[in-house]
């Protein structure tokens, strides 16, 4: 039984989509983000969608040998004390097994007093400056191009001004006069919160009185709450996650903004680009796979505990981590739980990841006290997280939150099942195993306690132990078809509404 290819489904007229974001992989990229811009970009450009995504032209993209070729010739843009030259350069998005004919081009706004820089953020007193300018400096090449889009899809805290600054500073512009706009939150803990003496630096004094007026007069401007206040609608990375958002406890006190917005607002999960991540085709594992013939992932485990020098055959699982080691993932949950586990049952850890230097120095501590059993790599290697999630056995990912998470996604794919708290796109896209009904995809716990988590490890032995299970739990999880082929629509649908809603 191979996997299931992707029903078709009927297209829809085609729609002219911007797509705007502070990153986009493969050209910038540190989180979920930017697999969002370039592969839903992608997948809508191959529905036949006139598509075009921006992002701004970091230092990196040079360094990295991303060079756009010409695109609009130089202007500049006015703020308050200071003059901006920006211009904009074309890059192809790298071609996929699933593109026919030309590929997506991805807008580069240059503007190298603003982002040739090291890094994509900073903290810097012009910080909010460069977001405000790379909103503008994309309106401005609408106009430039006489490009008038359906849909603006604002992405984050980066593009927040935005929506505003269409609304307010752009209404006089024909061009932009059926334009709505989307605004995607993919993490709410990140907001893009400055100084209120920002306002007159970025040129939104003839606006203050749109701007969130009790934020003002703490002292601050909110870029995301700005965004949250005029865009035509809102969308977020889960179903769950819409509604934890519009909590007190997860709301980051925006949930009463998120309240009134109800109406207007989304839940949409990730989708995973199979070209990418999927066992049958992945160029960096020791074996392919699939789940009608799992003998390859066999060889998988056996390869990466030989990579982290791991003791071989292990009788339990082999448990993999790849993430940002911060408080959010849920590993001060991990102390109280891990060291027992590895104490009392011959089982494996496979941890990719860096972040908080405390978490760092505990999976040090681990792996100095388990040499055996546990390897850590600090940092980031892309072809590594492909290896831990083909060479696991369970993929752990104990958050305190998590709008979607695309790791569970790439772990069903690769017959590592997914262990993880029942928050936000984990809740959405893993079904707890129930060895009754003979049914589930993974194992799930509900409380954010140490006890919970270990309940859900001490689960995962126990089905362990009855391999034929294991298998069934397996192969329903490789058959979950999370493709952004499917998830494509849903976006459809969406922009659909956003264009149509005369009440937004």
């Amino acid at each position: 039984m191979a996997f299931p290819p992707t029903p078709p489904s009927p297209r829809r007229p085609p729609l002219r989509i911007a797509i705007v974001a502070s990153e986009c992989a493969p050209f910038a990229k540190t989180g979920g983000l930017a697999d969002v811009a370039s592969a839903l970009g992608a997948a809508l450009w191959r529905r036949g969608h006139d598509v075009r995504v921006f992002l701004p032209n970091y230092r990196s993209l040079g360094e990295a040998g991303h060079q756009g070729t010409p695109g609009l010739d130089t202007w500049t843009m006015e703020f308050p004390g200071r003059s901006i030259d920006v211009r904009t350069l074309k890059i192809a998005l790298p071609a996929s097994e699933n593109d026919e004919g030309e590929p997506l081009q991805v807008e580069l706004v240059d503007a190298p007093t603003l982002f040739d820089r090291d890094g994509f953020y900073g903290e810097e007193a012009d910080e909010p400056l460069r977001w405000a300018a790379f909103n503008r400096a994309v309106l401005e090449a609408f106009q430039r191009t006489g490009w008038s889009p359906d849909v603006i899809h604002a992405n984050d805290w980066h593009t927040g001004l935005l929506p505003l600054i269409l609304r307010a500073g752009y209404k006089w512009d024909q061009l932009f006069a059926d334009t709505r706009t989307l605004l995607s939150i993919h993490n709410l803990g990140y907001q893009g919160a400055f100084p209120a003496s920002s306002v007159e630096m970025l040129g939104l004094d003839r606006m203050r009185d749109q701007l969130h007026q009790e934020r003002l007069q703490q002292g601050s401007i909110n870029f995301l709450e700005t965004g949250l206040l005029h865009a035509h609608w809102l969308s977020t990375v889960s179903k769950t996650y819409a509604r934890e958002i519009q909590t007190e406890d997860q709301g980051f006190a925006l949930d009463g903004i998120l309240r009134q917005r109800d109406d207007h607002l989304v839940g949409i999960v990730n989708g995973v680009d199979y070209a990418d991540w999927s066992p049958d085709v992945d160029p960096h594992i020791a074996a392919p796979f699939g789940p009608d013939d799992l003998a390859g992932k066999r060889v998988c485990r056996d390869a990466l505990l030989d990579e982290f020098n791991l003791a071989p055959d292990p009788k339990g699982p082999v448990y993999g981590i790849v993430s940002r080691m911060t408080g959010q993932k849920g590993f001060e949950l991990l102390p109280e739980v891990l060291t027992p586990l590895l104490q009392q049952n011959d089982v494996r850890l496979c941890v990719l990841g860096s972040g908080e230097k405390k978490l760092e120095r505990y999976f040090q501590w681990l792996r100095d006290t388990f040499p055996d059993k546990v390897g850590v790599y600090f940092g980031y290697k892309n072809p590594l997280s492909h290896r831990i999630e083909a060479g696991s056995d369970v993929f752990l990912m104990p958050s305190r939150y998590e709008p979607c998470g695309l790791n569970q996604l790439y772990s069903l794919r690769y017959g590592t099942l997914p262990l993880v708290r029942a928050t936000g796109g984990l809740a959405d896209t893993v079904e707890r195993y129930d060895p009754e009904a003979g049914t589930g995809t993974g194992f799930v716990f509900y409380e954010y306690e140490s006890s919970a988590l270990d309940g859900a490890l001490r689960h995962s032995l126990d089905v362990w132990r009855d391999q034929d299970a294991w298998a069934g739990i397996q192969c329903r999880g490789m058959l979950v078809d999370a493709s952004w082929e499917r998830q494509v629509r849903e976006y459809e649908d969406l922009y659909a509404t956003v264009m149509t809603d005369v009440h937004a």
